[in-house]
């Protein structure tokens, strides 16, 4: 699939089979998220891989505190790619959300659904998300959650795109 085919057919999937991701595949995600431009090529992001079940079971637990629901925010994807980035780089918020553009599209080119769940902020600035992290050796302090790339099989047929609006582009010539 060619570039461009990739960004126009790539959706958001909200329905999961329980199968493993191949850390093969969740690799190649991971190493395109590192190619994301970054603001002055600081690479700010950090990604933080869980395929641990009882870890994206905990964190699910957390993003849905967050909301006030007992249900399940990754809709059942058996991982869970976290983007955070340095709070002291003022690109780190636009830096975060290339690095998740990319991991999502990345997904789409190996045959994989996904979908951007947020309050990966929240989350991380909870105790509990703040151990994970201190877990790793990461600064909690240093570090806002971005967002988080669900990613597995989809369960059933990825959605339709919807159609664009009218005024999304204007010209100055």
């Amino acid at each position: 699939m060619d570039t461009l085919e990739c960004l126009k057919t790539r959706r958001s999937v909200r329905a999961y089979k329980p199968d493993a991701v191949p850390t093969e595949l969740i690799d190649k995600m991971l190493e395109a998220g590192t190619f994301a431009p970054t603001g002055m090529g600081r690479q700010s992001p950090i990604i933080v891989a869980i395929t641990n079940k009882e870890v994206r079971d905990q964190l699910s637990k957390l993003n849905a505190g967050v909301m006030g629901s007992d249900d399940d925010p990754f809709y059942g994807a058996p991982a869970v790619l976290v983007v955070l980035a340095r709070k002291d780089v003022p690109t780190h918020v636009y830096d975060g959300s290339l690095v998740m553009g990319n991991l999502l599209n990345a997904a789409h080119e190996l045959g994989l659904a996904s979908c951007w769940i947020h309050r990966a902020k929240e989350e991380f600035e909870t105790d509990e998300g703040r151990a994970i992290l201190t877990g790793l050796g990461i600064d909690a302090d240093e570090y806002e959650g971005i967002g988080n790339c669900i990613v597995g099989y989809a369960e059933g047929a990825e959605p339709e795109a919807k159609p664009r609006k009218e005024d999304y582009i204007f010209r100055i010539a």
